[in-house]
């Protein structure tokens, strides 16, 4: 699938960053807007965070970008080198395939204890989320999808109910965000994607704990066979992509 047939809005061409204000804590709104570039594809694995180039583009000093760096380097998605500084975290096919494998029982367990425990408020909540997520889809936004499909996820995970879980779920969440993102620039396995959400709705309506840990222990292993196979392919580096220096990241690594 080409992805300009995706409304990326040009992100991972050359992303249009907005300034960040005081209202927010500063390194924290950083965080965030570092972490969206880096999920979408604004900033490839491997890409060198400049320093003067990320403050004049955010409109912030150094030190709540360092402070946004440590933090992002704490969910293991930047990586802190000496002589180098901040580089966007890559994963080896081997750490890839271990993740994922981890995190499908992650899921799975988590659908199977919100079946049970999830409040009627909660399974309204996110059946809304998924239409709206679905509406996404029907627009071919993929951004605004993958936001919503991440809340989705999250949102699950937070109706079992096990504080254990959900911080071992956001800790390795946050190094497969980019890889879950990108498994959907091949529209048909978006679309089965898509298929695959509507059963996990279903299952939680029904409150049936083993089918809603069956569609979600499925569902990531479909993720991890195809952002395998794009691995294999050489299909993860986005075309054009560059790094916070604006040199291509390739020609950074």
């Amino acid at each position: 699938m080409q992805l300009d047939s995706l409304r990326l809005d040009d992100r991972t061409a050359e992303p249009s960053v907005p300034v960040l204000h005081e209202h927010r804590v500063l390194h924290e709104a950083v965080a965030e807007r570092l972490r969206e570039l880096i999920v979408e594809g604004g900033l490839a694995p491997g890409a060198h965070l400049n320093e003067r180039v990320l403050c004049e583009r955010l409109g912030v000093s150094r030190t709540p970008l360092r402070e946004a760096f440590r933090t992002l380097a704490g969910e293991g998605i930047v990586e802190l080198q000496p002589n180098r500084g901040a580089v966007v975290a890559t994963l080896s096919r081997a750490d890839v395939e271990h993740a994922f494998e981890l995190m499908a029982a992650l899921e799975a367990l988590a659908g199977g204890l919100a079946a049970a425990r999830a409040s009627v408020a909660e399974r309204d909540e996110l059946r809304a989320l998924h239409f709206e997520m679905l509406a996404a889809h029907a627009r071919r936004d993929l951004p605004t999808y993958y936001r919503l499909n991440s809340s989705i996820h999250r949102r699950l995970v937070a109706c079992a109910r096990n504080p254990v879980l959900a911080e071992t779920y956001a800790r390795l969440n946050a190094r497969l965000q980019s890889l879950r993102f990108r498994s959907n620039l091949n529209r048909d396995k978006w679309d089965a994607a898509v298929a695959e959400h509507a059963a996990m709705i279903e299952a939680l309506d029904a409150g049936d704990g083993e089918r809603l840990a069956a569609v979600l222990r499925a569902h990531l292993d479909h993720k991890r066979a195809t952002v395998l196979a794009q691995l294999d392919a050489g299909a993860l580096a986005l075309p054009a992509v560059r790094d916070a220096d604006g040199a291509r990241a390739e020609d950074s690594r």
